[in-house]
């Protein structure tokens, strides 16, 4: 059963009590925390009826942006954090977030007016699994834009292809899109998985920013591998984010699916975090990871990302170059740990909502490369990472930049000509 919203005093009759006592709390909390409340957390406090010693921790500078979050532990009615950014000492927006036994419930936000400009809720079932993102206004009453967080996968059957395994934030399955390209067992289930949540439901976003505003970028990235190798059979991971040791039962169970070809537009800059991945990756000599080279506007090869600096022959690290062939503002590079640019700036996507529109980054050079390298398998279908790397850098040309190459081998001005 799901606690559904369906109108401001009308949540189901199992959720109404807390939410609109959740509902409540964030009101007070604005109330008593703008303009100026969140200055004084102990008075703060005493004003919301809460005897715990409020957490505060400031970030930033006093003559520039600059950032408090108070935290308010209230036993078992959860915690009340309440965060405001302040430009010098003008406060720009003030965000309170509710939480209950740990998981986040309800958020608004409000502009320096004290005005509520945004606000939403996260609805659990029964098992504690968020399912659905409702968009609330500015009475924090729900709204009809809803959002699912963990929908189940639409019946489908296997599309044949080269298999292309696609380690992300997951992808958005619902679109029709994407659902025709998954790859799938003889039962028509996905071969994907989601390792974050570890389940069989790698649907697209990452909370880690904030679980209000899930970040949805592996749709975007999918839609250029599928529209430039339209044969690819799609095996989409969620990335491990909370133990990234799994990793290694990703790979694995990537590389025992058939999977030859690793998209992977992601990386940090923890070494720790890589050290299953690399194991396993070693231990697969066959699969080509595509790695991203990032997106800090820095030399790797002097301040290393992971995993793209790692040294593993099977291993292809891309970046993005404009049109011109020179390396795109914001694009890591590095003469060492960067193999390749590619165009990658203000590339068509087709984005979680299923709407169209454009993207940039190293991110977007991962599909391209991916995509090129699919077509190569499917032509030849007996080759391995060595002959796929070795086809994709001999298409490389020296980049039109002037001076040393940003790069290892060079430039591709366009991945997807085969002529």
């Amino acid at each position: 059963m799901l606690l559904l919203l369906t109108g401001l005093l009308s949540w189901s009759a199992s959720a109404a009590e807390p939410l609109q006592a959740t509902r409540n709390r964030l009101l007070a909390g604005l109330a008593a925390a703008c303009p100026a409340g969140f200055e004084d957390p102990q008075a703060l406090a005493a004003t919301l009826g809460i005897t715990a010693p409020p957490e505060v921790e400031d970030r930033g500078h006093a003559n520039g942006p600059n950032r408090r979050r108070v935290t308010l532990r209230d036993g078992e009615r959860g915690s009340l954090a309440v965060v405001a950014a302040r430009r010098g000492t003008a406060l720009q927006s003030l965000t309170l977030e509710a939480y209950r036994d740990e998981r986040p419930v309800m958020m608004l936000r409000s502009a320096g007016d004290c005005a509520v400009i945004m606000a939403r809720a996260i609805v659990y079932d029964e098992a504690g699994q968020a399912v659905e993102l409702i968009h609330l206004d500015g009475d924090l009453a729900p709204t009809e834009t809803r959002e699912p967080l963990n929908p189940p996968v639409p019946p489908g059957e296997d599309p044949g292809g080269v298999l292309v395994a696609q380690v992300d934030s997951g992808v958005n399955y619902l679109l029709p899109a994407i659902a025709a390209r998954l790859a799938r067992d003889a039962e028509g289930a996905l071969l994907g998985f989601d390792y974050w949540e570890l389940d069989h439901r790698p649907f697209d976003g990452n909370p880690a920013r904030s679980p209000f505003f899930p970040i949805r970028h592996g749709t975007a990235v999918a839609s250029v591998l599928l529209r430039e190798a339209p044969d690819v059979r799609l095996l989409p991971y969620r990335y491990p984010r909370p133990d990234m040791g799994r990793m290694a039962a990703l790979i694995e169970a990537a590389g025992a699916a058939g999977a030859a070809i690793v998209a992977m537009p992601l990386g940090s800059r923890n070494e720790a975090e890589w050290q299953a991945f690399a194991r396993a990756a070693e231990a697969r000599p066959e699969m080509l990871f595509v790695l991203s080279a990032g997106n800090d506007g820095r030399d790797i090869d002097a301040a290393p990302l992971y995993p793209a600096v790692l040294t593993l022959e099977n291993l292809l690290v891309v970046t993005s170059s404009d049109t011109f062939g020179r390396l795109a503002p914001g694009s890591n590079w590095g003469a060492r740990s960067v193999d390749l640019m590619v165009p990658a700036e203000r590339v068509e996507v087709t984005d979680h909502r299923g709407a169209s529109g454009l993207a940039s980054g190293s991110s977007y050079a991962v599909p391209r490369v991916a995509a090129l390298a699919a077509r190569l398998k499917a032509r030849n279908p007996d080759w391995a990472a060595a002959e796929l790397k070795q086809a994709i850098l001999a298409r490389a040309v020296p980049p039109l930049s002037r001076g040393a190459s940003p790069v290892r081998h060079g430039w591709i001005p366009n991945p997807a000509d085969d002529g």
